[in-house]
């Protein structure tokens, strides 16, 4: 099986009969498929289907299981409902050990109406001026996290597609959403009872994406820097509940994100 290097590449989705699209994975290093991945290209094959004057506002996701990187990934879209303004599709992603991941999400037409922003990108440095993860990926998507102290409940970090993408509005929302799975974990980390480095992090802890939520505001470049901005508000029956803003670098406010993690300590 040939693994996808870059994200244009991921997006490379065959299509296998009627609203049917079939996908491959890059080779991560851990061995599964990253929850962002199969978010992004189940947004796509959505879209697939969807009139190109309308556009994704929001995606709700479970994570159902771990995904093999060996194996190719079979998108099935169901066409829920049609309108002159919102369509909505479901996506179930299935592999040979059933369904890993089952997303819904909702398309608008756009409309000229009243703007306001109130959410503020908070102070941080240049992503310049942050080093990289000694472990950093080295392909599809760049992203230099800021410390999160101990009980601080909050992580942030900067994060951007490598490559280039086309002038599609459509693919870079899906860049985005292959993003938003990067840097929420230390956000709940930073709260638990049971403090450990990195490296020990592994050995003490098993950890996953539990479900995502997205809600996307205004339009985005995925291959230019965004900051995300986490929040865990707690942790209960190995569960963290975390909610984060996404600004571009301007300050603009183009998305809002909530995540449910499994932070399970080892026994």
């Amino acid at each position: 099986m040939t693994h996808p290097t870059d994200f244009n590449e991921l997006m490379k989705l065959e299509a296998h009969g009627p609203d049917t699209w079939v996908g491959s994975s890059a080779n991560y290093s851990w061995g599964r498929i990253f929850g962002g991945q199969v978010v992004a290209q189940a947004l796509w094959a959505a879209l697939k289907t969807v009139d190109t004057d309308k556009h994704p506002h929001s995606l709700h996701a479970y994570f159902i299981r771990g995904g093999s990187i060996e194996e190719p990934v079979r998108f099935e879209v169901d066409r829920l409902r049609d309108g002159r303004s919102f369509c909505t599709r479901a996506v179930v992603a299935r592999q040979s050990g059933g369904a890993i991941l089952h997303l819904s999400c909702s398309f608008q037409k756009f409309e000229e109406d009243a703007e306001v922003q109130t959410a503020r990108m908070p102070l941080a440095p240049d992503p310049e001026d942050v080093r990289p993860r000694p472990d950093d990926w080295p392909w599809i998507m760049e992203r230099r996290p800021l410390v999160s102290y101990p009980g601080a409940g909050q992580s942030m970090g900067w994060v951007r597609i490598v490559d280039e993408l086309p002038d599609d509005p459509r693919l870079h929302v899906c860049g985005l959403a292959f993003t938003s799975d990067a840097v929420q974990f230390n956000a709940a980390r930073s709260i638990h009872p049971i403090q450990v480095t990195p490296e020990e992090y592994g050995e003490k802890f098993m950890g996953a994406s539990l479900d995502h939520a997205m809600w996307f505001h205004r339009p985005v470049k995925a291959d230019d820097w965004h900051l995300y901005d986490w929040a865990c508000h707690g942790l209960r029956g190995a569960r963290g509940m975390t909610v984060g803003n996404l600004f571009a670098s301007d300050g603009t406010h183009v998305a809002s994100i909530a995540q449910e993690v499994l932070l399970r300590e080892r026994r």
